[in-house]
């Protein structure tokens, strides 16, 4: 029997990388614009270990993080450390030219980025009480991702799923752990992923909402997620057929069996 809203209980991280350990190196997560391919171990692993070493650097429950990045993985792997970590994880989409004050507003304490975005966010930052900066990979005044993972062990927080905060979206509103997995499992009865689904995810990383809830539902069911935002329709069929996709992403946000 599949599981339901309902009968899943816990955490986010919980519920999307319960099984992450079992389903081992098996591929996760292709992202073919950022060129990156995780497995369901590495990626729950980083997920945990990335929430320690926030840990270890001062986040405390609730803090929010800014997150302002230029990749779908990207996106995903810093989404769900933040939540881990018993932070709220605010998406900022790129371009918006008054991020300072979003941060301000936000009292974010910490704003995750990607190096090609690391000025723009040290600048919003400096307007800010941001206090650190994390980019994945070497940025000036930033501290690597990859310096987190290689941090002692820290305790991760435990807390109410119903009521700790998880997710800032767009208008505003903030979603606990169980909305963002009631989330999942509504649109589940849509589309009823299993492992054996291949995802091809076009969007554009603008709708963080849909894009957290559809990868992690695919990930929370043992999927491969496939990410290629804004590809072309001339490659669009060799993608499909290349990767043996079985549920493909569309332009008016929703999502069908090929």
């Amino acid at each position: 029997m599949r599981p339901t809203s309902s009968s899943i209980r816990g955490t986010v991280t919980e519920a999307v990388f319960g099984c992450a350990h079992e389903r081992g190196d098996r591929p996760a997560l292709i992202d073919l614009g950022a060129g990156v391919v995780y497995s369901h171990r590495r990626l729950a692993e980083e997920v945990t270990r990335g929430a320690s070493g926030l840990v270890r650097r001062g986040a405390r429950g609730r803090q929010v993080a800014g997150i302002h990045v230029d990749n779908v993985a990207a996106h995903v792997l810093a989404v769900h450390t933040v939540i881990a970590a018993g932070l709220v994880a605010a998406p900022i989409a790129s371009g918006n030219g008054r991020m300072g004050d979003l941060l301000i507003r936000l009292d974010a304490r910490f704003l995750i980025t990607t190096p090609g975005l690391a000025e723009s966010s040290l600048q919003a930052a400096d307007d800010s009480r941001v206090r650190q900066v994390i980019a994945f990979g070497q940025a000036r005044d930033t501290v690597d991702f990859a310096d987190l993972l290689l941090l002692a062990p820290a305790p991760l927080p435990s807390f109410d799923p119903s009521v700790q905060p998880a997710l800032r979206v767009e208008d505003g509103s903030v979603l606990t752990h169980e909305d963002l997995i009631w989330r999942m499992c509504e649109l589940d009865k849509l589309v009823a992923l299993e492992k054996s689904d291949v995802l091809l995810v076009t969007w554009p990383l603008v709708s963080t909402l849909a894009l957290s809830t559809l990868i992690g539902l695919a990930l929370m069911r043992g999927s491969l997620v496939v990410v290629a935002p804004g590809l072309a329709a001339q490659e669009l069929s060799a993608t499909i057929h290349d990767f043996g996709v079985t549920v493909l992403t569309l332009l008016d946000g929703t999502v069908q069996r090929v």
